[in-house]
């Protein structure tokens, strides 16, 4: 079986948010392959919801052997053991000791209730395609056909434009 690369994002606004991405990062090492990116460590507003606490987040590249759907399973279980009790459901956000979502899988593209892959908000988002755009952002999204540098400016050209 082949190694694939897969993109994932990480979060965290609670506790020793640092530390927390740390532990998520060797346990995605453990668990899911080996991390051959990482983007620097990024300090975020929260996005989707009011908090006083910001984000670290960052973005990497992992090469894996696992298929997608046990790389999901992983993920979530991470997040549990590390403490994170309530996901966020129909837009409705809260703090989290860590969040890591899937955000592309080579260029798989899955539709399913329990995954969407690419993820379905990624490229509305700045604290992933910031770092993103540091790590591969020559990568292109393999519905929207655009590179990751390009929907950076993208999402800067709306930004900059409803200012």
């Amino acid at each position: 079986m082949m190694a694939f690369s897969i993109i994932l994002a990480l979060g965290s606004n609670l506790g020793d948010k640092r530390q927390n991405i740390a532990l998520a990062l060797d346990k995605i090492e453990e668990r899911i392959g080996r991390i051959t990116s990482l983007s620097a460590l990024y300090d975020t507003i929260p996005a989707g919801f009011f908090s006083k606490q910001n984000f670290i987040n960052c973005v990497c590249e992992v090469d894996t052997y696992l298929n997608v759907y046990d790389i999901f399973a992983s993920t979530q279980e991470i997040e549990k053991e590390m403490g994170r009790t309530i996901k966020s459901k129909e837009g409705k956000y809260t703090d989290r000791i860590i969040d890591i979502d899937l955000i592309m899988a080579g260029d798989l593209i899955i539709h399913t209730p329990d995954l969407t892959i690419p993820h379905p908000l990624f490229h509305t988002r700045d604290f992933v395609l910031t770092p993103l755009c540091e790590i591969t952002p020559d990568k292109v999204h393999p519905i929207l056909g655009k590179t990751i540098r390009q929907l950076k400016e993208e999402l800067d050209q709306k930004r900059n434009y409803s200012h």
